[in-house]
């Protein structure tokens, strides 16, 4: 076995187990939700909140570890489909209050009420049936990341450039939705949810099976990222990412190899927004805040850049103690976020999975496999 199939193998047998590890956790946390309070086995209803918000997180690190780790794209706007993904959800669950609202109205949400609507926009439309939203949740991301980026890769923007981009990209989007006259409740967003598939979000055995749903999807989000960096495809990701004049000139092209895991990457990100809003309850501009993203940058830089299971693992623990931190010294977290950031690039530049896979000369990890020209084509 060659040094590149031993490095793939390791990889897949770490992201099998972090798939399973995050399932596991995930029912395990849901079971112990469902039982009485007086156990000491008991789960609340925050912790479990607080567990399916961290997977939606670890959501959005995947996606951002897709194309930087990979593809060598660095993207400061991932939020933006992220929060696309939300607000689709958002639009389903409000759709779902119905003449429950505080005014009552069986067809428009309080927010349309308040600001004298008449009628639904025609962007709403169908937003009432469950299937529509989740379509609109893969799809809105997927065309706006397609135009996007086929509009950067072929132009051959990059680095920088294209960070300051994709931050524009959310930035503009976080503009436009804090505007009230935009239709997605202005500053205040999507709230007051109530039922999901007819279900109460509040009850203990919803937030258990959403919980349950949030780590299902987190798993096969992993095992389809490596299928991908573990193919033919990934290998072109990697030859893109260190020698992209070398790919094209053997008759690649980049731009459309960058926009295809662009556009899945969104995707990802749009299910984790999705799933992120049924277990916060609340969905709103904020999401878009270029912050975000570069927050959801630090999480894969801390687990480590180009290994899936170290997006994951940094996404959890970086939220993990953000959440000690707010409440012990809120207003000194994003010292202690960019403390952390500064060193883990200077101590740990590989991230915490780099303690497993320390960096040496003539390394299996650090090598790239050879990526021949495509058949009856010659550079």
């Amino acid at each position: 076995m060659n040094a590149f199939s031993c490095q793939s193998a390791r990889s897949f047998k770490s992201v099998v187990w972090t798939a399973g590890l995050v399932l596991l956790a995930a029912i395990v946390l849901a079971v112990a939700s469902l039982l009485p309070e007086s156990s000491p086995l008991h789960a609340s209803a925050f912790v479990v909140s607080l567990a399916g918000k961290y997977l939606a997180y670890a959501m959005l690190a995947l996606s951002v570890d897709l194309v930087w780790g990979f593809a060598g794209i660095l993207t400061l706007g991932h939020a933006a489909f992220f929060g696309l993904g939300g607000y689709a959800m958002g639009m389903y669950l409000m759709r779902e209050i119905g003449a429950r609202g505080a005014y009552g109205d069986a067809n428009l949400p309080d927010f349309m009420v308040f600001l004298s609507w008449k009628s639904l926009p025609w962007y709403w439309c169908g937003t009432d049936h469950f299937a529509w939203a989740m379509m609109l949740v893969l799809v809105v991301p997927a065309l706006l990341a397609g135009v996007f980026g086929w509009l950067a890769f072929r132009s051959r923007v990059s680095g920088v450039y294209l960070s300051i981009i994709t931050q524009a990209l959310t930035y503009a989007l976080m503009l436009a939705f804090f505007q009230n006259g935009f239709g997605f409740g202005g500053n205040n967003g999507l709230t007051d949810f109530k039922d999901i598939l007819g279900a109460d979000l509040h009850a203990p055995a919803t937030r258990a099976a959403l919980l349950v749903a949030t780590g299902v999807a987190l798993a096969a989000a992993l095992l389809a990222a490596r299928f991908i960096v573990g193919s033919r495809f990934g290998n072109l990701l990697v030859a893109v990412r260190d020698a992209e004049n070398r790919t094209r000139f053997l008759g690649y092209r980049p731009d459309q190899v960058k926009l295809l895991v662009w556009v899945f990457s969104a995707m990802l990100a749009a299910v984790g927004g999705a799933l992120y809003v049924t277990q916060v309850g609340i969905i709103n501009p904020g999401e878009f805040a270029p912050a975000n993203s570069i927050e959801s940058v630090i999480w894969v830089a801390v687990g480590g850049r180009g290994t899936l299971s170290g997006a994951v693992l940094g996404a959890i623990l970086v939220n993990f103690g953000k959440t000690l931190f707010t409440a012990w010294l809120p207003e000194f977290w994003l010292y202690g976020l960019g403390l952390l950031f500064i060193g883990t690039t200077l101590f740990l530049p590989n991230g915490i999975m780099g303690l497993w896979r320390p960096t040496k000369k003539n390394d299996p990890e650090e090598i790239t496999p050879e990526v021949s020209a495509p058949e009856g084509e010659h550079p």
